[in-house]
């Protein structure tokens, strides 16, 4: 964009929300195997209580992130870091591949359920196969993964719709059921934290894209959207879910659990090709993040621009140690036991610092936050 032709209101208020969606979705939400996890224990007006929470923690997040960066000019979280914890931003940076490790290991394991569910495949052919595609997009840079986030969000938000009206259609006696049983709303807190912390992630992940952002006010507005962007699907996805409350916990991919209750088989295929169309952003998403990282530090110290080739590299070297995890571990261990941990440690290092200096700093004239880092 030239100064004469700056970003329309959709690139600066609305594309972090869905870049933001994006990498939030990933495989236990698209699959329903998240909202089982983290929801689903607390009932169904208790799991809707943790994602109202959810969601007010990620949009409170997510203004503060868009404010620190587009006051610091921050597009990769190496940047954002260095001004929000000085000298310990190695601190986020360790937590953030180990983070992305976990992630882009559970995209894989989902992608192979997917396979096998759906296909008759063995798992490791859908995992390669996302791997591959997650190559190809992360290799062209932020133009093609600003249009993947664009148009997977048109395929997701309309494939979900027609989810809950076949749900509703189909299950709706038994929903309305299930939200009229009386139940203690219990731990609908601590779910609501544990997903929020380790997907609040996202935030950082999509700098990239703030780089449309031309005022407080666009940062203000995103922010405030991004939450409830992410959520609306996961909040249509969970109502239909409680029709079968609670037997649906237990299974590895709730969302083929309620689609073979349809029987639909053509919907269910088109659902399960946009599930993994939301594995491929969102994986997309986490390896574009570190390929900007490596892109601005090898701008400023060799004055070139990184290649296709190195960003092709970069991106395959992370996806081959993500699928050796994900054949080993697989989806169910890697969303109960990785992701809470990740939750503790990315509270700890971003969420933190972010609410108590980070935003002291925005008070601060440019120059004192500069001094500070």
């Amino acid at each position: 964009m030239t100064a004469n032709h700056p970003p329309g209101r959709f690139r600066r208020r609305v594309l972090p929300g869905l870049a933001f969606k994006a990498v939030v979705i990933g495989g236990g939400y698209a699959t329903g195997r998240e909202l089982a996890t983290y929801f689903l224990p607390s009932g169904p007006w208790g799991g809707l209580a943790a994602m109202a929470l959810a969601t007010a923690i990620w949009s409170l997040v997510c203004v503060v992130t868009f404010l620190f960066a587009l006051k610091t000019r921050s597009l990769d979280y190496r940047t954002f870091f260095q001004h929000l914890l000085g000298r310990f931003w190695p601190l986020f940076e360790a937590a953030y591949l180990a983070a992305i490790m976990v992630i882009l290991s559970a995209f894989a394991a989902a992608a192979g359920a997917i396979a096998a569910a759906v296909f008759g495949l063995p798992p490791l052919v859908g995992a390669l196969t996302l791997m591959g595609l997650i190559s190809l997009f992360a290799a062209w840079g932020n133009e093609s993964v600003e249009r993947l986030f664009k148009y997977v969000s048109f395929l997701l938000y309309g494939v979900y719709a027609i989810f809950v009206v076949l749900a509703f259609s189909h299950f709706g006696e038994r929903i309305s059921a299930a939200f009229a049983q009386p139940g203690p709303m219990t731990g609908w807190i601590p779910g609501g934290l544990t997903y929020a912390g380790y997907n609040i992630i996202g935030a950082v992940i999509i700098l990239p894209v703030t780089r449309h952002l031309a005022s407080r006010r666009d940062a203000v507005v995103a922010g405030l959207l991004a939450g409830p962007l992410a959520m609306a699907p996961a909040a249509l996805f969970f109502t239909a879910m409680v029709a079968f409350f609670p037997a649906v916990q237990s299974q590895m991919l709730p969302s083929d659990f309620l689609l073979t209750r349809l029987d639909l088989p053509a919907f269910r295929l088109v659902f399960q090709l946009m599930v993994f169309a939301a594995l491929l952003e969102s994986g997309t998403g986490g390896v574009h993040a570190i390929n900007e990282r490596i892109a601005h530090a090898y701008q400023r110290r060799a004055q070139r621009t990184l290649s296709k080739r190195l960003r092709l590299a970069v991106t395959v070297a992370i996806l081959a140690g993500s699928v050796f995890v994900a054949d080993r571990v697989g989806l169910v261990s890697l969303i109960a036991d990785g992701y809470r941990w990740l939750a503790y440690v990315l509270l700890a290092v971003y969420v933190a610092p972010l609410l108590t200096l980070g935003v002291w700093r925005l008070t601060r004239p440019p120059e004192a936050v500069a001094n500070a880092a």
